[in-house]
């Protein structure tokens, strides 16, 4: 699932650490910030899903907000954050299949009665025969 760049608000801050006089005159942190409840991309019950998964990074105005600074670069940095969002968005929405339980096949059955016989006979092997 691709989420527009329409959706997405993208700003701009000075990054931290160190970088010297690249750090202190260029804005390289990016932000992208993604409104869940706006998007015309999920439905409702995707929504919800992605609202559930990723509970502690959505903030109070449903906004799911995205950092990124470990590049020198603004255009790389932007570049990371939005398809980290685009990750973490797709692993939200991944539905896992349900397991069907199933029983155990005749031949699994023999075989492991087979080597459980193989043991004791290799245990009872062992015993001293005074």
């Amino acid at each position: 699932m691709q989420i527009p760049e329409n959706e997405l608000v993208v700003t701009f801050a000075r990054s931290s650490g160190a970088g010297g006089q690249n750090v202190n005159k260029t804005s390289t942190k990016v932000f992208v910030h993604w409104s869940v409840g706006k998007s015309f991309v999920l439905s409702e019950e995707e929504k919800n899903r992605v609202r559930t998964k990723l509970a502690n990074r959505i903030n109070n105005e449903d906004e799911l907000v995205i950092a990124s600074e470990e590049e020198r670069s603004q255009l790389q940095n932007r570049e990371s954050a939005v398809t980290r969002l685009q990750e973490l968005v797709n692993e939200a929405l991944y539905v896992p299949k349900v397991r069907r339980a199933t029983r155990p096949t005749r031949s699994s059955k023999l075989k492991r009665l087979e080597s459980k016989k193989i043991r004791s006979q290799i245990k009872t092997a062992r015993k001293s025969l005074e």
